[in-house]
Order: structure tokens, then C-alpha cells, then sequence
């Protein structure tokens, strides 16, 4: 009985440690604001993006990923970032690449930063809850439909990946 009760309070205490903070607002590339919570009891792939980086063509996949499972409820977030120094320089100019290169209608936010001492409170308590730290920009993290990290890829993943695909399907059912 010890070990039930014991296991049940980590198990407790497992649970509160990944309280993300998906209420944090972001501004939209489009105008207003929006939040993970936005779209709470789904779930929600956040890649930080860059234009002007060697992964960029992964908004193809992206966009690719967002149109074969948004109907079931998937929403894929970008969130373009400057802090490896590969972003455009307004929110307007990685807006129109983004919908002239690659047919982005995606949500997206305007330039944020998501590392270090500036980034964004969602950010942040990746970190702190889920040791989620972008290495480079395509890093991906999926919020499950409950706001908890379910899993974190690399920017080697590519979108469209088994990996991605797999876990996306295994919330969607």
C-alpha cells in the first residue's frame, strides 16, 4: 500500500511538473495576438522557423504536415526567430516569403525570441518544465491536446517524418 501511495505522489507531482505556460501570448505575423491555449485539446506542433537557413525548406513540409492532419484537429505553429541570425528583418517580409515561396497558411507569429534571457514565457517554460531549448531553428516540440510536451525533434526531422507523423497520429485517434 506504501508503494501505491508512493507512486501515485510521484506520479502526482510528474504531472505538475510539466505545466507549460500556453496561455503566454504571442503577437501574430497577421495582427492581434494568439497562444497555444487557443487551440486547447489540441494538439499543437511549435517549430521555431528562420528564412533564410538551411532547413528552410521545411516550411514545405510543414505546410504539408499542417494540411494532412488539420482537419482532424492538428495545428502546426511557427514561430520565426532571429537568434541564430537567420530571420528577415520585419514581420511583412517573412509574411510574403513565407506565402510566395511555400504557401504558408499556417499559424504564425511575428519574430520572437526563443532562447536565452528574451525568449518568449512559452519558451521558457519549455525549458524549465520539458528541458526544451531550441539548438537551432526547426527545432519542433509537440503540446499534446492537454497543453503537456509529448515529444521534442531535432532540426534534422523532417515534417513529414515517421517519427512526427507517428506521434501526431497517435494524439489524432
Amino acid at each position: 500500500m506504501k508503494f501505491l501511495v508512493a507512486l501515485m505522489g510521484a506520479l502526482s507531482a510528474a504531472g505538475a511538473a510539466l505545466a507549460l505556460d500556453v496561455s503566454a501570448k504571442f503577437d501574430s505575423i497577421d495582427g492581434g495576438t494568439l497562444a497555444v491555449s487557443d487551440w486547447a485539446g489540441q494538439p499543437v506542433l511549435v517549430v521555431n522557423t528562420a528564412s533564410q537557413c538551411a532547413f528552410t525548406k521545411q516550411y514545405r513540409g510543414l505546410q504539408d504536415l499542417y494540411d494532412t492532419y488539420r482537419d482532424q484537429g492538428l495545428v502546426v505553429l511557427a514561430v520565426p526567430s532571429n537568434d541564430f541570425k537567420q530571420e528577415l528583418r520585419s514581420n511583412a517580409d517573412i509574411k510574403e516569403f513565407c506565402e510566395l515561396q511555400y504557401g504558408i497558411d499556417m499559424p504564425m507569429t511575428g519574430i520572437t525570441s526563443v532562447k536565452g534571457p528574451s525568449a518568449h514565457p512559452l519558451f521558457v517554460s519549455l525549458r524549465k518544465e520539458a528541458g526544451f531549448v531550441p539548438r537551432w531553428n526547426f527545432s519542433k516540440v509537440l503540446i499534446g491536446p492537454n497543453g503537456t510536451v509529448v515529444a521534442q525533434f531535432g532540426s534534422n526531422t523532417k515534417p513529414m517524418s515517421d517519427a512526427i507523423t507517428s506521434q501526431i497520429e497517435d494524439l489524432l485517434k
